[in-house]
């Protein structure tokens, strides 16, 4: 099922290799952030001691690995399904789309979470792929049904000239 935007844009093109690199680094900042207010939670949740591998037992270590990892993934997948922009992506003009041009489910939304892991993880040569295409699609974008794309710029308003 295609479900638009509420702005369409009559040409996009494939979003550049270095500003999807800057949307990144954009949003791995927000990521740490986010981090450090979980990690401020476990530790109140805890009594004031930090989990650790050495100290906390495996139980409570694998929860805070877990909301850690959920908490990512809902903050992108939020983004993604909402406007197709992180707020990396919208300083940089970038939207993640289907390859129809709508907006992409929970589910694409998930695969492509889980499947840019390795991407990034394997010496980044998913997000490599895209230099090496013509369709510019990174692997995680080819396996979840997803593009990315760069928005034009907005057009500037006119001021009316004329005194009324």
């Amino acid at each position: 099922m295609h479900r638009p935007f509420k702005q369409e844009f009559s040409q996009t093109a494939p979003a550049s290799f270095i500003k999807r690199l800057m949307a990144m680094i954009y949003d791995s900042l927000l990521i740490v952030a986010l981090w450090m207010v979980i990690g401020a939670i476990s530790v109140a949740l805890n009594d004031g001691e930090a989990i650790s591998i050495e100290t906390s037992p495996a139980s409570a270590v694998a929860l805070f690995n877990s909301a850690l990892f959920c908490a990512t993934f809902l903050f992108f997948g939020f983004f993604w399904t909402r406007n197709g922009q992180t707020l990396g992506m919208l300083a940089w003009r970038l939207r993640v789309q289907t390859l129809a041009g709508g907006r992409m489910s929970w589910s694409q939304a998930l695969v492509r979470f889980l499947l840019a892991i390795p991407s990034l993880g394997l010496f980044g040569i998913g997000f490599l792929w895209m230099l090496v295409t013509d369709e510019r699609l990174c692997l995680h974008d080819r396996w979840s049904g997803t593009c990315m794309v760069q928005l034009p710029k907005p057009e500037k308003k006119k001021k009316d000239k004329a005194k009324g």
